[in-house]
């Protein structure tokens, strides 16, 4: 071979060659505790329920139960909730409540109403009204978030309920309230404006402006009667791209803005991908959280430039779920939901999983801990605090949703009170291991650490209603310097635990 053809294939080789060894980057998680971004707010943590079907009669309250307490609530599902600090809890609904008239569910048990619920083609028995939601809450130890009915509803059943909940004394309803055994008020603090009223689905389905002259006059009643509660507007959550979600919340937060605290979003994560359930497909649902959220941000910071409203308004993300299915799949979609609602710790101040019931796992022999539970207790249990802004640089893929989809998504909250790091890495890898350098830019790690790891077999492909046991462990582990070098488990929820000096 001549010299002159020799050398430009060597050139080639060489090119080939670097290519990869340049592209094939060290996976690097930097942390400096000083680049917060805000407090997490320990809202984030709040679930969702509302009757359907078995979600409220059957396994929360069920006084036919060899589990069940005196007031009819079962006492496994309750203990198991408790361990997970839910902090609020949102109900009645959901679709229910565009129907829903409240005082149907008070007074005794035996005189009250069965109604045709349209909203999911049932009979409601109006068993747990108000007072029994506030008895749950108490259980498990959470603040109440009632919805009132925007749909079918009127202004003076708004007001009314408001009197009734946190009046002490001397009115109508508040007097009604202490006939029927509770004389404490109940001094209920977050109250929405009504759910997914843009909705075609939507009992009383309204446009942006109607809905606007409703919730204002619904708002301005509410808040006479008690003047601390805080108010939730109902944002869009009809996403199709021909139906203007992002001019409904424009309108009403224009509208609205000074008079409301939050701004409700719904997102059903897996509406993005179609029909297709597979895991990598599932995995990159935490970028459409992440794309939602900040578009309403902008809106909302639009919102108050515009009005120069003082009063502040932030995201309270009130419906979000993992899908269906008891399976690792379900444990790393609640982990991108908290993930992304730690990453904008400035904005989402509130969110609620739905649904509270489905946090836990249920058979003949009593409540478990499913995989949703496992996630959602590392969460719960240690991510308070700031929020950091993490660095993370690792490989990447693409589907047809999104493009350049990290295979880590990570974030870290600083827990002040213990002087701990809380670094949260899921790695979306269907079949490989990850290693990291994580490095810590500002001040020192003590050399140890605490290692929770949530793992499982994924299931079947086409079946992720499939269930595959979920495991749940942790480790001690020991390392020198400011850099832990660590491999995260394919298919994995690694929370890591690094004191700091």
């Amino acid at each position: 071979m001549k010299r002159t053809q020799f050398l430009p294939i060597c050139m080639i080789i060489f090119g080939f060659v670097s290519g990869n060894l340049f592209s094939q980057n060290p996976t690097v998680i930097k942390i400096d505790p000083d680049r917060t971004i805000a407090t997490v707010d320990p809202n984030i943590y709040g679930a969702f329920v509302e009757p359907i079907r078995t979600v409220v009669y059957g396994n929360i309250y069920d006084p036919g139960s060899s589990f069940a307490d005196e007031n009819g609530f079962r006492k496994d599902v309750i203990q198991l909730l408790r361990e997970l600090k839910i902090p609020v809890v949102r109900w009645p609904g959901g679709n229910y409540v565009s129907g829903y008239n409240w005082e149907d569910g008070i007074g005794p048990k035996d005189q009250r109403p069965a109604r045709l619920d349209l909203a999911w083609h049932q009979v409601e028995t109006n068993q747990m009204g108000t007072d029994e939601y506030v008895k749950l809450c108490k259980l498990i130890g959470s603040e109440n978030f009632i919805c009132i009915n925007a749909g079918t509803g009127t202004l003076d059943q708004a007001r009314h309920w408001v009197e009734y909940c946190n009046i002490e004394k001397g009115t109508w309803y508040s007097d009604l309230r202490r006939k029927y055994g509770n004389e404490t008020p109940f001094k209920v603090k977050y109250w929405a404006l009504g759910n997914e009223i843009d909705g075609p689905w939507q009992m009383g389905q309204k446009s942006a402006e109607d809905y606007v002259k409703f919730a204002l006059e619904a708002a301005k009643l509410m808040q006479w009667v008690d003047k601390d509660i805080k108010l939730i507007a109902s944002g869009a959550s009809n996403y199709k791209p021909d139906n203007n979600w992002i001019d409904w919340n424009d309108h009403v937060l224009t509208k609205m803005a000074g008079s409301i605290d939050y701004l409700s979003v719904h997102r059903y994560a897996t509406e993005a991908l179609g029909n297709d359930r597979s895991f990598s497909g599932m995995m990159c649902l935490g970028l459409d959280l992440d794309q939602k959220i900040e578009t309403v941000k902008a809106l909302i910071l639009k919102a108050m430039m515009k009005t120069g409203s003082k009063r502040p308004v932030y995201i309270s993300f009130d419906e979000w779920s993992a899908g269906f299915g008891n399976s690792i799949t379900a444990s790393l979609m609640v982990a991108q939901h908290l993930n992304s609602f730690i990453r904008h710790a400035d904005i989402v101040k509130m969110a609620n999983i739905t649904m509270l019931s489905s946090l836990v796992g249920y058979s003949p022999e009593g409540a478990d801990k499913n995989a949703l539970f496992k996630a959602f207790y590392l969460y719960s249990n240690n991510c308070h605090g700031k929020a950091l802004d993490v660095y993370a640089s690792c490989e990447k893929y693409s589907n047809d949703v999104f493009k350049d989809i990290p295979y880590l998504d990570v974030t870290a909250v600083l827990n002040d009170a213990t002087g701990t790091i809380v670094l949260n890495v899921v790695n979306r890898h269907e079949t490989n291991p990850i290693t990291a350098d994580i490095v810590l830019q500002t001040g020192e790690f003590t050399g140890s650490a605490i290692a929770n790891e949530v793992n499982g077999k994924i299931v079947v492909p086409g079946n992720p209603r499939a269930s595959e046991p979920v495991n749940s462990t942790s480790a001690d582990i020991k390392f020198k310097g400011n850099t832990v070098k660590y491999t995260f488990p394919a298919h994995s929820l690694t929370q890591l635990m690094l004191p700091l000096k």
